[in-house]
């Protein structure tokens, strides 16, 4: 009994160690499986950093990248217009004016303004506004301007008088077709003023104590509106304070055009109104300023320069045109005679036939 006892524990003892060398021998394999597993994948990502970090070099070294660049989110920034735009465009072309074409104009007393509103030179838009220098406050007449046939006029106002209800001049300025600023000075009421409307003008007694004389502003402005044709809103207030007076005929006020009223609660649009509404700019928002306020009246003017020529001409009928030496001689030789000959021959015989009337 024994016997058979101790032949099975072998037995057992063998078959156990059996299954335990089968085990080692098949848990082996798995660790060296994940084992490798684990190595492909430490490759892998070795790998792709390496392919990240090498476009990175390659930027800081300066080399091309070999993949293409994604678009960025971002666009560019836009080149500012002006120089380089301008330079593209050839002489000749209708956004410019030929030497030939300026001297031909200035033979045929062809003004600058005249030239800019045919080939749509000069000022476009609100451009005047929008890229025009500062005003050179209390600058008198700007050196070297040459000055055309339109001007602009605007003048600010302080109260004199019983509660500075009455107005008297203390700033004028004038621009012309283009905008660009021609006259611009501060001026000393001759009476005492009353009222300094400080919010609505900006001006002070210490900026009037800098100010030019009356009579000096006066004659200076004269000298400029004489025989040009002045732009303005409800310019006679203007030239009230100036104490001058102009052909209405060289008169356009952009407070009287017809093509303007709608915009009026009343029977004039205010000139705030009108620059917001048919220019699209706010002004008057602190203090006023006379020279943006005749640069606003020249825009407005210029907006509708053909139907102010209409309107001008069904008010105050056409300029009387001029006739030269030729045309004279050619009417003259066209009767029959010269030097007015052809006229003595009619007029001596129509005295001959009144005196032979009177003998019947």
């Amino acid at each position: 009994m024994a016997q058979e006892l101790s032949s099975n524990w072998k037995k057992l003892q063998a078959k156990i160690k059996a299954e335990s060398t089968t085990a080692s021998s098949s848990s082996v394999p798995k660790t060296a499986l994940k084992r490798k597993v684990d190595d492909k994948q430490i490759t892998k990502s070795q790998s792709k950093r390496q392919k990240l970090q090498k476009p990175l070099k390659q930027q800081q070294k300066g080399e091309p990248s070999t993949k293409p660049n994604k678009p960025n989110s971002k666009p560019a920034p836009k080149q500012p217009m002006g120089v380089t735009q301008s330079s593209t465009i050839a002489k000749g072309t209708p956004t410019t004016i030929t030497p030939s074409l300026a001297l031909w104009a200035e033979d045929n007393d062809v003004s600058p303004e005249d030239l800019a509103e045919a080939y749509n030179l000069g000022v476009k838009n609100n451009a005047s506004l929008a890229v025009a220098e500062r005003p050179r406050v209390n600058e008198g007449l700007a050196p070297g301007i040459e000055i055309g046939k339109y001007v602009a006029l605007d003048c600010e106002m302080v109260g004199i008088g019983p509660e500075g209800r009455e107005s008297a001049l203390a700033r004028v300025s004038i621009v012309d077709f283009h905008g660009r600023q021609v006259y611009d000075s501060f001026v000393r009421p001759r009476e005492r003023v009353t009222d300094w409307r400080t919010h609505i003008t900006g001006i002070t007694p210490r900026i009037i104590a800098t100010a030019r004389e009356f009579d000096e502003v006066q004659a200076g402005v004269a000298g400029l509106l004489k025989n040009r044709i002045i732009v303005g809103h409800d310019i006679r207030h203007d030239l009230a304070a100036l104490q001058l007076s102009h052909p209405l005929g060289q008169i356009r006020d952009t407070a009287r055009f017809a093509g303007y009223r709608q915009y009026g609660h009343g029977p004039k649009p205010a000139l705030r109104v009108l620059a917001r509404e048919v220019l699209g700019v706010e002004i008057q928002t602190g203090h006023h300023s006379s020279i943006e306020d005749a640069r606003v009246a020249m825009l407005l003017f210029r907006r509708k320069k053909s139907d102010f020529d209409v309107q001008h001409a069904s008010r105050y009928g056409l300029p009387a045109e001029k006739t030269t030496a030729s045309e004279t001689a050619s009417v003259n030789n066209g009767r029959g005679g010269t030097d007015g000959g052809g006229n003595k021959g009619q007029a001596a015989k129509s005295k001959k036939g009144k005196k032979k009337k009177k003998k019947h």
